[in-house]
């Protein structure tokens, strides 16, 4: 079984059949706009000529009827599309956060919130937009019924509705880039306006507060003025529509009243061309006033469509059984991820790697600053894929894995450790409702931070709001810690996990690190300092991204402490590459 390539576009053809039942409302709904004109004709035809009190009743009966009926279907219609709304939100909507979180792995990728492209399309389908296109194929019809009641006065109309889609186009022309330049400013706005929210400490620190805050606001100024010239474009052209709508509806009337002086049409006849004529133009002139709108929702669309691609193109993975930790990287080649602007042949950051790790191996993998630690993490973990080569757990790729499965067997300390917002015991079960107690107790015993939690006045219950600092910088590393050693998983990596640790903090680490080693689990540290390292068995040696050394720690160790200094491909005949010695930085004693 198969996903759809674009699920976006799946999502609407679900919907295939209410948008024609919403088309058959429509046409209802324009049949019984009828009733005005003809009302007016009979009304001026044969009821003041024959002084008929009955018919006039009987006319006005039949036509409240109808007027019940149009209430109703244009009803009907704007709940089917505020019905298409409400579904395409919520059968996209978790695709699309998961796209979102997805999409920060990359850097650079971020080019649109696919939540906010999301509401954007929703709330179009449930305004008064929408239905004005669908009442736009009938403009042709109205003008042809206007030329049966008089040519002069179908051309009149005709001339009036090419000057109205005129200025559509022109409208279309004028606004659509301004309009998507206002969104690409408000884009960046939005996530300059959330970084410095995050890093309010430094901003105030530092005293930047001032000059973010100005730079901010030329953001924001940007945006306006953006969008204040596609508003003020838009504003022109939907006066002038409106202006020549009612010009023509004014001019239907003084021309039928001169054909009706001639006895060429009745005056019956002159007022009903007179609504005809305004209601041809109708559509148009509210399509003109929606069209700011209704191009914010197409790029709305490009964009979340753009995002959801292929979200759904490949097979369904199977379930492979449970892994037990075995780990095996071939060949492996990594260039860096792609972002806006980047161009070919860019320096792979990993190439060359080829080692194997089993159950209850500990792995310490060293190297200068930039040496492609990092890199490897996210690759062992499968947040990022090789370029060639393979890494495997248990013999299988991550793509053969279902993302959400494998993930309960992996614990992952990133080098950055972000808490969620939540309960301290969320983040340890890893917003799992179905972890027990007795589990998230163990893995933070075993991170050595049960103590720590219990010392908090709400201990595990302790709420880690967005804004609320409760917890230090080796506080939250040491929870990260125990979210990472749940259930013990077969395979956990460490990405520099005791930068924030304190001598008492390194030594939970060590002991955390053997205990998971002894329960079976392949452990991989990335580390900058010996400490670290202690309770592993291997040890990997990246430089310039190659593997240099791979293998026993002492043995690797020794000879990494014996090899000479040599200079790198990447240095100059005046620069020589740090020493071997100094790949493992020495131990700090920083407190919590």
């Amino acid at each position: 079984m198969t996903k759809p390539d674009n699920p976006l576009a799946a999502a609407l053809k679900k919907s295939r059949s209410t948008f024609w039942a919403v088309g058959l409302f429509s046409c209802a709904v324009n049949i019984l706009m009828l009733t005005g004109p003809l009302f007016m004709l009979q009304v001026y035809d044969r009821v003041l000529a024959s002084r008929s009190v009955p018919t006039l009743l009987a006319l006005f009966a039949l036509v409240a009827a109808l007027y019940l009926f149009l209430g109703l279907f244009d009803l009907i219609r704007t709940k089917a599309l505020s019905r298409i709304g409400y579904g395409l939100d919520v059968e996209l909507s978790a695709l699309a956060k998961k796209v979102w979180i997805f999409s920060n792995l990359h850097p650079g990728s971020i080019k649109s919130r696919p939540i906010n492209d999301l509401a954007s399309l929703r709330q179009f389908l449930s305004s008064n937009g929408l239905p004005a296109l669908f009442d736009l194929p009938w403009v042709p019809i109205y003008l042809a019924i206007v030329y049966l009641l008089h040519t002069w006065l179908g051309l009149l109309a005709t001339a009036g509705a090419i000057i109205v889609v005129t200025a559509t186009m022109i409208n279309e022309l004028i606004t659509r880039k301004p309009i998507w330049e206002a969104s690409s400013w408000e884009l960046r706005d939005a996530q300059f306006a959330e970084g410095a929210h995050r890093n309010a400490e430094a901003v105030v620190a530092m005293g930047m507060t001032s000059r973010v805050t100005s730079y901010w606001q030329s953001l924001r100024d940007q945006a306006l003025i953006k969008a204040q010239e596609a508003g003020g474009r838009s504003e022109f052209i939907t006066a002038f529509t409106k202006s020549i709508r009612m010009l023509v509806q004014s001019g239907m009337l003084a021309l039928g009243a001169y054909l009706a002086i001639f006895q060429e049409i009745s005056p019956g006849t002159m007022i009903a061309a007179s609504i005809l004529g305004g209601r041809a133009l109708a559509p148009v002139d509210a399509a003109v006033a929606n069209w700011k709108n209704f191009i914010r929702s197409r790029l709305a669309y490009g964009r979340l469509s753009k995002m959801l691609q292929g979200n759904g193109d490949n097979f369904e993975p199977i379930n492979l059984p449970d892994p037990k930790g075995r780990v095996t990287v071939t060949n492996l080649l990594k260039l860096p991820p792609k972002s806006a602007g980047s161009q070919g042949d860019q320096r792979p950051i990993l190439q060359g790697l080829h080692f194997d790790l089993n159950p209850g191996d500990g792995l310490g993998v060293i190297g200068p600053s930039a040496s492609g630690k990092s890199s490897l993490a996210r690759l062992l973990v499968g947040l990022w894929m090789p370029d060639k080569g393979s890494v495997r757990l248990d013999g299988a790729t991550f793509d053969q894995w279902d993302r959400d499965a494998v993930g309960q067997y992996i614990g992952y300390l990133p080098q950055s450790v972000e808490l969620l917002s939540g309960t301290i015991r969320q983040n340890i079960a890893r917003f799992d409702a179905e972890v027990s107690d007795e589990d998230v107790i163990a893995a933070a015993q075993l991170a050595a931070v049960h103590e720590l939690i219990l010392a908090l006045p709400d201990g595990y219950s302790t709420d880690l709001a967005v804004g609320q600092q409760v917890l230090s910088g080796g506080q939250v590393q040491r929870i990260g810690l125990a979210r990472a050693a749940l259930r013990t998983p077969p395979l956990v990596v460490l990405d520099e996990p005791n930068s924030n640790l304190d001598a008492d903090g390194d030594d939970a680490l060590t002991h955390a690190i053997a205990k998971l080693r002894e329960a079976g689990s392949c452990v991989v540290v990335m580390a900058h300092r010996p400490s670290a390292i202690e309770a592993v068995n291997k040890v990997l040696m990246l430089r310039n991204g190659q593997q240099v050394e791979f293998g026993d720690k002492n043995e690797v160790l020794q000879k990494v402490m014996r090899a000479p200094t040599a200079p790198s491909k990447q240095t100059t005949s005046n620069e020589q590459q740090p020493s071997s010695k100094r790949v493992l930085k020495p131990v700090s004693k920083r407190k919590m």
